[in-house]
Parts: structure tokens; C-alpha cells; sequence
């Protein structure tokens, strides 16, 4: 064993082992209990940054851990390889995006591997190759026909400089985040998977999510957003309009109709169309509206704009007209484009009733608060302690009474129905993109849409070509998108949209359980035998969407005869971020130089108080940004492989998992790398020093003095909450402070005698395999130095001796009168008579109650004594 611990040829060595012997390569083996562990892969960028090793090193704590507790445990590793940056990537360096992703997935693999994840690589899935996608698109086609996807004119961001569409975060102020055009509304053929069928059970099915976080399921509820109210039928005004028929809309509050002083209407809305045919300042409104953002939190923040149509509808109840305005807080895919206003009790219809002086109408009141017509109430949404006015009829009732009333009327004179409704909307996903799947529809003149034939797919995308920017490269490629049509034979089209990313994602975790089967997207077998996946571990920032998309997809897959279980992932981690302090200088125009940490100088005062700040380079002084994410932004990244290369792979992984509990952030620290450093080579030399003496024979556990024993309790008690803490609740911070603590307690062992080197022995080994799953390639050393047969991945979790932790003695507190003065000694098993005795003894206890009368003796047991006189 060398006299220094050499990280470099440590981990080498334990990972051409593992290579060797495929060690993490797994089957199904029937009767023996899996573990499925995933945490999200990656997008191939370039390279990895901490968060990646944080996320990573996590997921393989677990396994690890996992797979000592004698399970068949599954941990896969693929690439989500399709999406914009690589488009972005190609365009900005003139190749294709297949060649930038291959070689970004081969230098991150190289990286991946050198932190010695238990991962099985012969399950690696690449989502932009054809054996995978296709399985997608064969999907695609089968849902096409039953029609869970659809095809559909949606309202999306137009830019008409890369003619593509834009997600609403790539429009910034009105433009194209990377053209500058103004961005336009414009209604487009696009592909919906319908996510709405299955709204009910995405969300009733979140209560058997017992190992998920409160707050992703929160997250998850409320972006589902399941909401009882009613439709609402408003009769046009004939003589206002011109033409006999309806407006409809939707409300959650139809107990407040009697309120509504305008009704308002979206853009693209046929009274809105009819009123701008006559109207040139309706339809430049109407354009003006069409250019804006249609995102929800957009639409939550902007100022409310209207224009009046002229138009009026009649209201059910009261038979009053009420203006029609077009609005561009109103969203045309939502639910029927149109809202009632009730501007007393909603803060948007308040802020625009009060900006073009129309009515507001209070038609709630409580009695203890008065209501201020000038000012939004936001008590009202309460409903408790609410009660109708100025209603009429429907005068003096509750939310519900007046509720059910209200809708009753609505439904005997046909002008409304009660309904529940969701917020979710069917997911769109059609991409004006080329790196994409390409979505498997040929359009036919004569039959019109068409799925490709099974026996035709993939329909696969090529990979030569060098995207420009303005629009999809496919839609310019006769030779992609000429075909027959598989019905009728004749010239057709094929599609060139492709699907969004997201979709890849949804069931990447399904295909890793047989990602070789050629029979189909899953093998049935497999999936089953290792799904739902036991432990998923991933970003905070997909609480929502790809969750849910995978949760979706998880559900039609079963509903395919594909797997069998309601839900894809039993337990969730949502790991935080990886932050670090940041440095800049404001530059003359405004903006900030940020500096990285490593070209930072830090200045502190003799308390260690930072103070300062400089410039490695120049000397001169830099602003303190404060700690924040990670980011290329703010230029305070720390490059894991200069770290690996620096310190080795398990300092890397026992800092990241030291420094905070899993789903807290975890802040960057040169000194707290290098502590953990530090530490492992404390590990080594006790070790070093041990296996230089000579292994020891075994420990005759019936014959310990007190110290040993005091020694031994120290080792097994450490198993105890290390094995807690690591197995019940992923504190690994807490399980490796407990092995420090152990190893204050081995470093000052005796070691003279046989008995006392067994011990010690015993307590390396315990230290080895408590870290293990951390520290794996120096574990991996120090078990065949211990002279351990086998290697240790192959040992089983340690096992508490509860009789070690019996103690034959308990050093027990004195006090009096709650001030120390001393302590006792007293077999574990004495009396509360004998204990109080020991303690009125003491001479310590004499001195202070000289002179005095005991009151009162109070006995903690096992802890302390406190004596009371005066």
C-alpha cells in the first residue's frame, strides 16, 4: 500500500476493474428485489458542469447504497439530444448538428466516466438516433388514428425573419430573441397530443405520489388547474350586431353574474372580425393585439387594453345589454375567447373598467369591512362571511347557495350549464425546426392526412445538413419531403415539422428497461419487471412540464398494453442548485465584467470576515456580486474535469455531498474542497499505518476492556445513524459527519495490543463501507488493502451490533441549582435511589451544599442530575 494517497491511480485501477468484470452491467434476474435508479439525463452542451456532478453523484449514492442492500439495481445513462441550442450551435459554427452533438456526447461520456458512476452503458440511449425515434413516431401514428393527437390551427409567436415559431420565453419585448423581428400572432396548422382526457387522473393520481415532494405536486395541481363554475349564454343584441346567435363564456364565479357590467372579447373572435370589417380603428386594435405575447403570465402583467365595438349582448338574467370590447387580456385558445366581466369583484376587470369608466357593480358585501368602490377588493375571494347584494332575487346568500341558484335559472332558460374545466391545455407539439423527430404524417390531395405505414418508419432525419436559420431546412428539400401517399399511391407531401423535445424525454426512462428491443417501443417483459422507477432525481426547474409529460406518456403507454403501472417514477428528489460567489466590474456603458472565482483574490480581516475583493491579475479592486447559481452569465462556473484532475473523483463527489442535504443548494468552496481532501487523506493514513503493522487476527468481541468497548460502540454507532441517514432520508451530509466522527475516535484508538489492532480493523472496515457509496474508488482500494476478499461493491451494507451500543457504565452531569459541578459514574443499570446516592456523595455536590437543605433531587435518566437547595 503506498505511503500517500495518489487519487489518480486509485481511481484508474477501480475503474478498469468495474470495466472488466462489467460490474454495473444488469439483467432481470426473477425473485430478486430491483432497484431502479435514474436521475434526468442530460442534454450533450459540451461539456458538464457541477450541477450535472452534484445530480449525477447523487443518483449514484443511492444506487450504490442500493445495490449493498443485496438489490438488482438499475442505473442507465442516454442523452437528450435533440433540441435548438445544437441548431444554434451548427448555424453559429457552420456543421451540422449531428456532428456538434456526437462529439459533445463522446466528451461528456469521457467525463461522465471518470466519476465512476455505477451506471450500466450498454443501456445507453441517444434520442436523436433512428433506433430510438422511431419508436416515437410509431406511437405518434398510433395515437393519431385513435385520436389522442389531432391536428389543429393554433394562435402561436410567428417570426417572420426565421419564419419558425417561437416559445413564448424566446420573445423578448415584442421581438425575436435571436432575429430582433417583431414578432407576430399568427394561426398555424400544428400537432396536439390530447393531455386534456386525461387531465382527471393526472391529477387524481398525484395523491399515490407518496414519495413526491408536497411542492412539485403543488406545482403540478395547480398548473392542472381543475375549476367548477358554468358556461354563461349571452343572446346577441340583433339591432347592435346585425346577425341572430350567441356568446358563451366560462366562468368559475357565475354566483357574481349579476355584476357583469361588459363582456370582453379576444382578438381573433368573430365579433371582434365583424366589428373590425367596418371598424379601421377596430382591426389596427386588432393587429396591435395579434403582435403580443400569448402567454398566460404575460397576459397576467401587461396593461389592459381595450376598444369598444358597438356591439351589445343581452344579459340572461337581467335582460340588460352590456358592451362587447375586444381585449388584449383575452386569449383566444382559451376556453371560448370571450369573458364576462365583473369589474367590483375581479382586479383585471377592474383595472380595465376603471381605465375606459365603465360600471362596477358590488354584488358582494361582508358584514364586518366596508366595501371602497375606488379600490380592488381583494377580499372578496374568500367567500367566507360574504353575502349577495344588490342581486336582486339572489339578494342575501352565500357563494354556494347563490352559486347553485344562479346556474339553476341559467339552465332552465337554456343560456348556461354547469362545468368543470381545467387550466391545462392540449400540449402542442409541432416545431418549425429541423433537429427534431420528424413528425411521421405524409399529406395526401386526396385522402389528406395520413400516417406513415409501420413498415416504413423511421421516417428519418438527415443528418448532413447545415440549418441557416430562417425556417426549417427540411421544408426546402424535395428529396425529404416528396413521397407517394400510402393509401392511394399518388404524389404527396411529407410533413416537416418536428416534434418538441419534450416528447423524447416523456419515455426515454421506459425505453432504458430494453433499449435494444427491435419487436416494439418497449419490451413488455422488461418494462414491467423494472418500472416504475424507484428513485427519480432531477432539477426543481422540470417540476412541471416534463413530469408531467412523462406522467402522461406513462399513462398511454399503459393504456397501449405497454406496461402496467399508473405511474412512471414512486419517489422524486428534486436536487437544488450548485452557487458561488460572484465578482464584476461595471463597465462605462452599464453593464457588468464578471470575473470567475479562480481570478479572484479574496481580502479578509483577522475575524476571517470578508472585506474585499481583487483582481488576481491587475490588483485592483472587483464588486462582490453575491452568491448565485452557477452560470456562463455571471462567468462563476468551477470546470468539474480541472477538479477531477486537481483532487480526484471521490474529493469532487465527498464535497458536493458534504457540503449540503440533496434538495438544498450546495455553495462552492475552494476551502471546502480541499478539506475533503483532507480528510480522505486522513483515511488513508490511519489505514496506511494499520496495513504497514500487519493485519490483525479476529476480534474476540466476549473480552473488551471499557475502552474498547467505548471504541466499539463508537463503530457501531456510526453504522446506526449513518445507515438512517443515508437509507431513511438521503442526508448524506449527516452520514459522513458521522464517519468523521468515527474516525476522530479510531485515530486516537490504542493499538498495542492484538485486541486493540482487531478493533481498529473493524473500524476501517466500517469506514470503508460507509463511504463506499460516496467515495467509491478509494473504498474500492482500501477493501482489498484491509485484505477483504472480493470487491466491495460486491459487500453488504455493515450491521448495527445493537449489544455494542449497550454501555456498561454512564457518565452522568451534576448540578446544582442548575450550575455544573461535576460529574458521576454509575453502572448503566443503577437505580434513580442509587443514582441520587452516587450524586449526594460526590464531593463536589458536599462542598456546594454546605450549610444548606437539600429540596429537591431531579433524576434525567442516562443524562444528568440536578440538585436543588437553599
Amino acid at each position: 500500500m503506498h505511503e500517500q494517497y495518489q487519487p489518480r491511480e486509485i481511481e484508474a485501477a477501480a475503474q478498469s476493474h468495474w470495466d472488466a468484470q462489467n460490474s454495473f452491467v444488469v439483467g432481470e434476474q426473477p425473485g430478486k428485489e430491483t432497484f431502479y435508479c435514474l436521475s434526468m439525463f442530460p442534454y450533450p452542451s459540451g461539456k458538464l458542469h457541477m450541477g450535472h456532478v452534484r445530480n449525477y453523484t447523487i443518483g449514484d449514492v443511492i444506487a450504490r447504497y442500493q445495490r449493498m442492500q443485496g438489490k438488482n439495481v438499475l442505473q442507465p445513462m442516454g442523452w437528450d439530444a435533440f433540441g435548438m441550442p445544437a441548431e444554434n450551435a451548427a448555424m453559429k459554427n457552420q456543421v451540422a448538428p449531428a456532428k456538434w452533438t456526437y462529439e459533445n456526447i463522446a466528451y461528456m461520456k469521457s467525463q461522465l466516466k471518470s466519476l465512476g458512476l455505477a451506471v450500466d452503458w450498454t443501456r445507453e440511449v441517444t434520442t436523436c438516433k433512428p433506433d430510438y425515434y422511431r419508436w416515437e413516431q410509431w406511437l405518434f401514428t398510433k395515437l393519431f388514428e385513435k385520436g389522442v393527437i389531432y391536428r389543429k390551427n393554433g394562435t402561436v409567436n410567428w417570426d417572420p425573419v426565421d419564419q419558425t415559431v417561437l416559445a413564448n420565453e424566446q420573445v423578448i419585448d415584442g421581438r425575436g430573441w435571436r432575429s430582433g423581428a417583431l414578432i407576430e400572432k399568427r394561426e398555424i396548422p400544428m400537432y396536439y397530443f390530447k393531455i386534456t382526457a386525461y387531465a382527471d387522473e393526472l391529477l387524481s393520481s398525484l395523491d399515490e405520489l407518496t414519495g413526491w415532494p408536497e411542492q412539485v405536486k403543488t406545482m403540478q395541481r395547480n398548473w392542472i388547474g381543475k375549476s367548477f363554475g358554468a358556461d354563461i349564454v349571452f343572446d346577441y343584441d340583433v339591432a347592435s350586431i346585425g346577425i341572430d346567435g350567441q356568446l358563451k363564456v366560462y366562468s368559475t364565479r357565475p354566483d357574481t353574474l349579476m355584476g357583469a357590467t361588459y363582456v370582453a372579447v379576444a382578438a381573433e373572435h368573430p365579433l371582434s372580425q365583424r366589428a373590425a370589417e367596418s371598424n379601421p380603428a377596430i382591426a389596427a386594435f386588432i393587429a396591435e393585439c395579434k403582435a403580443g405575447s400569448v402567454a398566460e403570465a404575460d397576459m397576467a402583467t401587461m396593461e389592459k387594453k381595450g376598444v369598444a365595438t358597438g356591439q351589445f349582448v343581452i344579459h340572461p338574467l337581467t335582460g340588460d345589454k352590456l358592451p362587447v370590447f375586444v381585449a388584449n387580456y383575452v386569449l383566444w385558445g382559451y376556453g371560448e375567447g370571450a369573458v364576462m366581466a365583473v369589474p367590483a369583484h375581479d382586479e383585471r376587470d377592474f383595472e380595465f373598467a376603471n381605465k375606459y369608466s365603465l360600471p362596477i357593480k358590488q354584488v358582494y358585501a361582508a358584514a364586518d369591512k366596508a366595501y371602497d368602490a375606488a379600490t380592488w377588493q381583494a377580499w372578496y375571494g374568500d367567500k367566507e362571511g360574504l353575502a349577495t347584494i344588490n342581486s336582486g332575487k339572489y339578494d342575501g346568500k352565500d357563494f354556494t347557495t347563490a352559486f347553485d341558484a344562479i346556474v339553476a335559472d341559467l339552465e332552465a332558460s337554456a343560456h348556461g350549464a354547469r362545468k368543470t374545466q381545467f387550466r391545462l391545455r392540449d400540449w402542442g407539439i409541432s416545431r418549425q425546426r429541423y433537429w427534431g423527430c420528424p413528425i411521421p404524417i405524409i399529406h395526401c390531395a386526396s385522402c389528406g392526412d395520413v400516417p406513415v405505414p409501420d413498415d416504413q418508419l423511421p421516417v428519418v432525419l438527415p443528418e448532413d445538413v447545415v440549418p441557416d436559420g430562417a425556417g426549417s431546412p427540411l421544408a426546402k428539400m424535395p428529396s425529404f419531403y416528396e413521397c407517394t401517399c400510402p393509401k392511394c399511391g399518388s404524389a404527396a407531401k411529407r410533413e416537416t415539422d418536428t416534434m418538441d423535445t419534450f416528447v423524447e424525454s416523456s419515455w426515454y426512462y421506459a425505453r432504458y428497461a430494453s433499449p435494444n428491443y427491435t419487436q416494439g417501443m418497449v419490451d413488455p417483459a422488461a418494462a414491467n419487471h423494472w418500472l416504475p422507477v424507484d428513485q427519480y432525481i432531477g432539477g426543481i426547474e422540470h417540476a412541471i412540464l416534463h413530469l408531467l409529460y412523462a406522467r402522461f406518456f406513462h399513462k398511454l403507454m399503459r393504456d397501449e398494453g405497454l406496461v402496467t403501472s399508473n405511474e412512471p417514477f414512486k419517489n422524486l428528489l428534486t436536487q437544488g442548485m450548485v452557487v458561488a460567489e460572484t465578482y464584476y466590474r461595471t463597465l462605462d456603458n452599464g453593464g457588468k465584467d464578471w470575473f470567475n472565482p479562480a481570478d479572484v483574490e479574496v481580502e479578509r480581516d483577522a475575524k476571517a470576515k470578508v472585506i474585499g475583493a481583487k483582481l488576481k491579475s491587475d490588483g485592483l479592486p472587483v464588486e462582490i456580486g453575491g452568491t448565485e447559481k452557477m452560470s456562463k452569465s455571471k462567468n462563476n462556473g468551477v470546470d468539474p474535469q480541472s477538479m477531477i484532475d486537481a483532487y480526484g473523483a471521490d474529493t469532487c463527489r465527498l464535497f458536493m455531498m458534504f457540503a449540503s442535504p440533496p434538495d438544498m443548494s450546495c455553495e462552492w468552496s475552494d476551502a471546502g474542497i480541499e478539506g475533503a481532501n483532507r480528510f480522505l487523506r486522513r483515511v488513508w493514513r490511519l489505514a496506511h499505518s494499520h496495513v504497514s503493522a500487519g493485519l490483525p487476527g479476529a476480534l474476540d468481541v466476549a473480552n473488551l476492556s471499557d475502552e474498547q468497548k467505548a471504541v466499539r460502540r463508537a463503530i457501531h454507532l456510526a453504522i446506526k445513524q449513518a445507515s438512517n441517514d443515508v437509507g431513511q432520508h438521503h442526508k448524506f451530509n449527516t452520514a459522513i459527519a458521522q464517519v468523521m466522527t468515527l474516525m476522530n475516535v479510531l485515530e486516537k484508538a490504542a493499538t498495542a495490543s492484538a485486541q486493540d489492532r482487531a478493533l481498529l480493523q473493524e473500524g476501517l472496515q466500517t469506514v470503508a463501507l460507509l463511504l463506499a457509496p460516496i467515495t467509491p474508488h478509494i473504498c474500492h482500494e482500501l477493501w482489498q488493502q484491509l485484505g477483504k476478499a472480493g470487491a466491495i461493491i460486491d459487500a453488504q451494507w455493515p450491521q448495527v451490533d445493537e449489544s455494542a451500543l449497550v454501555q456498561d457504565n454512564l457518565t452522568l452531569v451534576i448540578q446544582v441549582n442548575g450550575k455544573l459541578r461535576g460529574q458521576i459514574d454509575v453502572p448503566a443499570s443503577a437505580s434513580r435511589e442509587e443514582v441520587e446516592a452516587a450524586a449526594r456523595a460526590n464531593e463536589n455536590v458536599l462542598r456546594f451544599t454546605e450549610g444548606v437543605t437539600i429540596r429537591k433531587v431531579i433524576v434525567v435518566p442516562g443524562k444528568l442530575v440536578n440538585i436543588v437547595a437553599n
